[in-house]
């Protein structure tokens, strides 16, 4: 057998890059956008950078997949709509995990990055004001669907062999609902761990960002746990 030539692997796609993988995935422009050495005020500007640059990208996917799985809801696919919201809850995992690495960064040498950071807060993040607009998205059209069979809540929770989609949908809403929770107190204990309880960029109490873990967006697919409990008399 003769081997491949080189020229058979050379790039067909357009763009800057040595390679199609290069020019499909725009890696030039993707790994230039962090700051270069000599524009660091400390070498772990590159870290920070990192995590919150790749935490907007995988929030970017969760939010198209939650904002698609709502349109499906309402065209009543709720199979496949269950499906994107498993996958928007595992990028929010994602970027739960990868909090880790900025626990790692040194409590005195943060105070070197944060000089710089302006007044950059993560209420501007895109990604979490993209949360707050497509998440109620879903809950309204959850709550269309459940109406249109002529249930409620209990219903669906007490009769799941009868309304299995519904059921499923429901639970994976309250994973999504309970990964942001984790999300955002995994988020408070890192910015404890390296500035301790005081005051965050924008002049955020620590103790706010305390307050905002007990939100819940679907508030009904939690109390409806107790009001269960209380049905069942136990």
């Amino acid at each position: 057998m003769t081997g491949m030539a080189d020229e058979d692997f050379a790039p067909i796609l357009d763009g800057p890059g040595q390679s199609d993988y290069e020019r499909y995935l725009r890696t030039d422009e993707l790994l230039a956008l962090q700051k270069s050495e000599s524009e660091m005020a400390h070498r772990d500007e590159l870290l920070f950078q990192t995590v919150h640059q790749s935490s907007e990208l995988w929030l970017k996917h969760a939010c198209a997949e939650i904002e698609t799985a709502a349109r499906l809801v309402d065209d009543v696919s709720l199979e496949a709509a269950t499906r994107l919201v498993a996958r928007g809850v595992l990028g929010i995992e994602l970027i739960t995990a990868q909090l880790s690495m900025l626990a790692r960064l040194s409590p005195w040498e943060y105070q070197e990055i944060r000089k710089v950071l302006g007044h950059g807060s993560g209420f501007d993040s895109p990604g979490f004001v993209e949360i707050k607009r497509v998440t109620p998205l879903l809950g309204q059209a959850f709550s269309k669907a459940v109406r249109s069979v002529d249930a409620s809540l209990e219903e669906v929770y007490r009769n799941a062999p009868e309304h299995p989609q519904l059921y499923d949908l429901a639970e994976s809403m309250v994973d999504w609902d309970e990964a942001l929770r984790v999300w955002r107190y995994r988020h408070l204990t890192v910015v404890e761990r390296i500035i301790g309880n005081v005051v965050g960029t924008q002049g955020t109490p620590v103790d706010q960002l305390r307050k905002l873990i007990g939100n819940r967006y679907y508030p009904d697919l939690w109390q409806v746990r107790t009001r269960l409990t209380d049905l069942a008399g136990t």
